[in-house]
């Protein structure tokens, strides 16, 4: 049977994942369409270019991660030039070598641009700081004057994780000005209203997974110094807008898989943990489609 599915953002948490979409796989179910935000957009990417679970687990596991940490070359010594970096160019990384390695996959596939794959086959959440918006791809780009189907699948994957201040936003020219694009889990960390929208009749089932606990179940943010403000207030900025949208009636869609104890931006994650958080998104998602209707 085809669904649609919807992958959120969550970083390196994004190994559980890939987890779900096997469950998904085992249990013949194939995704027509697919959606996601930063590392949900990577995997939903690999899934449209005809990727399986296990092969997508091979990818992301045989690649040292932090290779995607790519910094500026500089005389300037590093405690220094870094802080110089984030000034400067907005971001302690360049993002580049992500873009190359996913480009490098899509290819061995096939796959370039969007207008390689069928109409909305692949849509992908980024943010618009210049204008202050949010941003579909390919959907908006005519907006920035760029013919969708020519643009660069990798890129807009890249801009989608380009996580702020960690990662340099990504320049989007229409022509005449520039827009600062970043990671769209800024302002849609889990778009599931793209396909699962109030009042308009489904074309297929649609299942999210979401890097998170459900709902009533989510942990209070504890602050007690400035960095837990910080993180409180980010983790409430990009979980706010999806939700408000998330109701009773779209809950019964949702794989949640809480993540508790892994960090968004551990790059060095054992062998052990990728493991375990391809195993907590298989047993969610596993436990999720015994109940499941549609």
């Amino acid at each position: 049977m085809f669904i649609d599915g919807v992958f959120s953002g969550g970083g390196i948490k994004g190994f559980a994942l890939i987890g779900a979409f096997e469950a998904i796989e085992n249990r013949g179910l194939q995704f027509k369409r697919v959606a996601g935000t930063s590392a949900g957009s990577l995997v939903a990417a690999l899934i449209a270019a005809g990727y399986t679970s296990k092969e997508i687990y091979e990818l992301i596991d045989e690649v040292d991660m932090e290779e995607f940490l790519d910094r500026r070359k500089t005389f300037i010594p590093l405690s220094v030039g870094k802080w110089l970096f984030l000034y400067w160019r907005l971001g302690l990384y360049k993002g580049v070598a992500l873009e190359g390695w996913l480009e490098d996959k899509l290819e061995k596939k096939g796959l370039k641009t969007f207008g390689d794959l069928p109409a909305q086959g692949l849509r992908i959440i980024a943010s618009d700081l210049t204008n202050g918006r949010l941003i579909v791809l390919p959907d908006d780009l005519p907006h920035y004057n760029i013919d969708p189907y020519t643009f660069s699948i990798a890129k807009a994957v890249r801009m989608s994780c380009s996580l702020p201040y960690f990662f340099e936003p990504v320049k989007l020219y229409n022509g005449k000005e520039c827009s600062l694009i970043v990671d769209g889990g800024v302002l849609s960390n889990f778009p599931m209203w793209l396909f699962d929208k109030d009042n308009t009749k489904k074309v297929r089932p649609v299942i999210g997974i979401k890097l998170s606990h459900n709902l009533i179940g989510h942990p209070k943010h504890i602050i007690n110094n400035a960095i837990d403000m910080f993180e409180g207030l980010f983790e409430t900025m990009k979980d706010a807008h999806d939700s408000r949208y998330i109701s009773r009636k779209h809950e019964k869609n949702i794989i949640f898989i809480p993540t508790e104890g892994f960090l968004t931006t551990e790059f060095k994650l054992t062998d052990e943990k990728k493991k375990l958080l391809v195993k907590l998104g298989r047993e969610c998602a596993e436990d999720f489609l015994t109940k499941w209707t549609y």
